[in-house]
């Protein structure tokens, strides 16, 4: 199943979730947005999805207009006393497809190609100065290398921002898809975060997860 052709694209945040996810492949507006998504060349289903743990820190920064709120990113280094190890799941994607989804989180046209054998020698590659323009080599997984997208920029420098609700929502409802984690499991693993933190109480976490007041 997996060759030199597949690699996982392994997601952590909204992209958990497979319907969100689904936008990127197949194309079209995300519900409560204006952004409409081109989709893959070659919209065929991951050829495999597993649940999937990388060792670095998750935290939330920039301001998305999509999601009016700070968006996830990952820290393959982070800074000190971060928390480690992050969930994601893993989509098995040919090349083609992993560059066409690096293409849309950047609001750019796919078509163009990526250079795998430049990350998997360097380990991580700056393709430009966009928030999701880095590609980091996270390991291999059944013999197929996992690739991430992240931000540029040293997690010690960054300015940590809230994210909303419904961004949290999202990556919560991807948690209970990819690793059948239930509520308790989320909210411990989310409060912890950098820019959620502080900024979210714990029972305002669980409120969204769930609904209950």
């Amino acid at each position: 199943m997996t060759t030199v052709q597949h690699v996982w694209y392994a997601a952590y945040g909204s992209n958990m979730h497979a319907a969100r996810f689904a936008y990127y492949r197949r194309g079209g507006t995300l519900p409560g947005t204006s952004h409409t998504y081109p989709g893959f060349r070659d919209p065929t289903p991951p050829a495999a999805v597993t649940a999937l743990t990388l060792r670095g820190s998750l935290y939330f920064a920039w301001q998305s207009p999509v999601w009016t709120g700070g968006v996830a990113f990952y820290a393959d280094r982070p800074a000190a006393g971060w928390p480690t190890g992050v969930a994601a799941r893993g989509y098995l994607l040919t090349v083609d497809q992993f560059a066409d989804l690096q293409a849309q989180e950047m609001y750019r046209e796919p078509g163009a190609g990526f250079d795998l054998a430049r990350v998997l020698a360097d380990g991580a590659v700056r393709l430009g100065p966009g928030r999701y323009e880095t590609v980091l080599h996270a390991g291999t997984e059944d013999g197929a290398p996992v690739l991430t997208f992240t931000a540029p920029w040293a997690p010690e420098t960054v300015a940590l921002q809230q994210p909303s609700a419904r961004y949290l929502a999202m990556i919560g409802a991807g948690l209970r898809e990819s690793h059948g984690w239930d509520t308790d499991r989320i909210v411990e693993y989310l409060k912890v975060c950098p820019g959620v933190v502080d900024r979210w109480r714990e029972h305002d976490l669980r409120v969204l997860l769930t609904g209950d007041r």
